[in-house]
């Protein structure tokens, strides 16, 4: 009886090993696809441009073959990240345009978001939720849809071509209201109102109950700001014609077989800050799109 007891057991755990490493290779199969360009990536910014030429020459020769490619370079080099740190001016008054950029723009949704959602979160008035209905639905409206109604604005307070063109639509975006509303409503009511018998204010209460307890889908808001706009193409390529207040995500340098390597570099060096942000706010993603998923 004790035999059969432990087959039974022994076969129950060798089934369940099967089908864990079955899950695992089935989940390991997109994560390498996702993976890959970024190793093709740091293994383009290690070559020299004479090995990236024999890779890459059918491709700015329009020939008809197939392109090879290494993972680990015969001669790695960091002669290109040497040039584009050190011997590109260009790159770096990108750069601080982007950290300008973002800034400004996560200061602006802070300042702007983060009371708007703690009205619709706290104040129940009359309308308030077909607002924040329309709140959503203008969420969910692409860029292309809003860009010719947002360029006419801009055009007509002289704001083109200057880098507040950029900053002002996104500063009054509704996404980041309602990341911020989620995190105000997991909160309990009774809190609000229990601070209100002792005699507390509506400010003292935002401050010292709403902003301390809703900060996960604060951060939440910011991180996915921060990841959005860092790399943002068509707001700058629509409002701005002067390259020289370009965000990093525009520049590209002109891309010949000898500037390649120089080309993936670039592509490197902006994708560390996202990176960096996305892997300290993971846990706030998290929880922003639990506090997202929340019914009334």
């Amino acid at each position: 009886m004790k035999d059969k007891k432990e087959r039974a057991a022994y076969k129950y755990k060798l089934s369940g090993n099967v089908q864990d490493s079955l899950t695992a290779i089935v989940l390991l199969i997109p994560a390498l696809f996702t993976v890959l360009p970024i190793i093709l990536l740091l293994t383009g910014s290690v070559m020299d441009q004479y090995e990236l030429k024999g890779y890459l020459n059918s491709i700015f020769t329009d020939g008809l073959e197939f392109i090879s490619w290494k993972l680990m370079p015969d001669y790695p080099t960091f002669e290109n990240y040497g040039k584009l740190l050190f011997f590109s001016p260009q790159f770096f008054v990108l750069f601080w345009n982007s950290i300008k950029m973002v800034a400004w723009i996560l200061a602006g949704q802070l300042l702007m978001g983060v009371p708007a959602a703690w009205a619709f979160a706290v104040y129940k008035v009359r309308g308030s939720r077909f607002l924040f209905a329309f709140y959503v639905v203008l969420m969910l409206l692409p860029f292309q849809v809003t860009m010719l109604s947002s360029y006419l604005v801009l055009d007509r307070l002289s704001l083109l071509n200057t880098q507040p063109a950029v900053i002002l639509p996104a500063v009054f975006s509704t996404f980041p209201v309602f990341l911020c509303y989620g995190g105000f409503r997991s909160i309990p009511e009774q809190l609000y109102e229990a601070a209100r018998i002792d005699g507390a204010g509506e400010g003292f209460i935002f401050l010292k109950i709403g902003l301390p307890l809703g900060k996960s889908g604060i951060l939440s808001a910011l991180v996915l700001g921060f990841l959005e706009y860092w790399n943002m193409v068509e707001q700058p390529m629509a409002f701005l014609e002067d390259k020289a207040l370009w965000p990093l995500s525009l520049y590209l340098p002109e891309i010949t077989w000898a500037r390649a390597g120089y080309a993936f570099c670039a592509s490197i060096i902006t994708l560390i800050p996202a990176v960096f942000v996305f892997v300290m706010g993971q846990d706030y993603l998290e929880q922003g799109i639990i506090y997202s998923g929340l019914k009334e």
